[in-house]
Parts: C-alpha cells; sequence; structure tokens
C-alpha cells in the first residue's frame, strides 16, 4: 500500500541493501536514539500519549539539545553563531 501510494505521489522508494544499515546511517542512528531514549523508557497506553511525549522530546532534541555535529552547540545557538559570523543559513 505505502510503495503504491508513494508511486502515485510521483516519489521513488530507495531501498538499502539487505544488512547494510550503514547506507542510512543518519536515520539508523536517530531512530536508536529516539527509541533509547524515549519509547523504550515508556509503557504508553494511547497513542495520543507516545504523540503528546514524542513532541516534546523532539522539541528538545532540535532546540535545546547539543549536537556533536553542530560542535557541541543546540541548533539554536549554531543559527545564531552562523548569522553572527554573516554565514545566511537557509529556511
Amino acid at each position: 500500500v505505502f510503495t503504491q501510494w508513494a508511486k502515485a505521489a510521483g516519489m521513488a522508494i530507495q531501498y538499502i541493501q539487505p544488512g547494510k544499515p550503514n547506507q542510512n546511517a543518519y536515520i539508523e542512528r536517530f531512530n536508536r536514539t529516539l527509541r533509547n531514549e524515549l519509547l523504550d523508557q515508556h509503557l504508553f497506553s494511547r497513542l495520543d500519549d507516545v504523540r503528546e511525549a514524542v513532541y516534546w522530546w523532539m522539541l528538545e532534541y532540535n532546540e535545546q539539545r547539543p549536537h556533536d555535529s553542530l560542535g557541541d552547540l543546540t541548533p539554536i545557538e549554531y543559527a545564531q553563531a552562523a548569522r553572527s559570523s554573516g554565514f545566511e543559513l537557509s529556511p
């Protein structure tokens, strides 16, 4: 059903080779982080509870948490530093 929908929407599905999760390391790392830090820590009884927990976790992850790839700055700190140095960030 998903692949039919994607094809109808003009999307191409690009599969990784079996046994080669490093071909998609970024999302694999994110999935592990989300699972370890949020999903494995709670027993949810309703889907709405999961949605709310993920919402707050994503806010913290995307706005308050330092990232190795940003020189241990939060995304907001990184954006401010980039702007103050005259580097224009795309929206």
